[in-house]
């Protein structure tokens, strides 16, 4: 055997084995994309709907006792939306009377999909994060369902729902309002109801 034909074998090889190598790789490329990669999730996610698409979420119904449960409410009135999400939505700084203390204070954000969510200011083992949704009744108020855990030294001991009605300053800057707060056990009996006020001011993005 010469020269030439050793040098033409070992070409063939080594290109045999770059073949090889690019089979495997296609194989592996094409299970990826049948077991689902995390790439081909992320392509099927599609934007969160927002308030003008008629998103419907699911709140706590706050009239239920031992059967507790989730409903599903209708956020979208378009009669009422008018400029009022512009005035609603944002960061504000929150004055509780009556429930889940004689006075406290948050901070809370409305969104324009409907929800909103607080951090109050209260001991953290008690529980300090709430959160629900929202709706416009018409031009000037706004009505949210809330939802919280209560906590006792860091340990579940129950939930609150919590019914407001507010009406939004024209120029944004503020809304006021009043509350019905009602509390549960764990297993959905309900403990206390509780009447309060809220009075808030926007916090400006700098």
């Amino acid at each position: 055997m010469n020269d030439h034909t050793i040098r033409t074998r070992h070409l063939l090889l080594r290109l045999a084995g770059l073949w090889l190598v690019s089979l495997a790789f296609a194989s592996a490329a094409s299970a990826a994309c049948v077991d689902g990669s995390p790439m081909q999730a992320l392509r099927g996610i599609q934007s969160p709907p927002s308030l003008s698409d008629g998103f419907m979420p699911a709140v706590f119904h706050p009239d239920t006792g031992p059967s507790a449960r989730l409903i599903s409410v209708d956020y979208r009135n378009d009669d009422f939306l008018g400029d009022l999400v512009g005035r609603i939505v944002g960061t504000w700084r929150v004055k509780y009377t009556g429930f889940p203390a004689p006075e406290s204070e948050a901070f809370i954000q409305w969104h324009s999909d409907g929800t909103e969510w607080e951090n109050i200011a209260l001991p953290i083992l008690g529980g300090t994060i709430c959160m629900g949704d929202w709706k416009a009744i018409d031009e000037n108020h706004v009505r949210r369902s809330h939802v919280g855990w209560m906590f006792s030294n860091g340990l579940p001991v129950g939930y609150f729902t919590e019914i407001e009605t507010d009406v939004v300053a024209r120029d944004g800057r503020s809304y006021h309002g009043t509350n019905t707060s009602v509390t549960y056990d764990l297993a959905g009996n309900q403990t206390g109801t509780y009447q309060g006020t809220a009075v808030a001011t926007r916090i400006s993005p700098p």
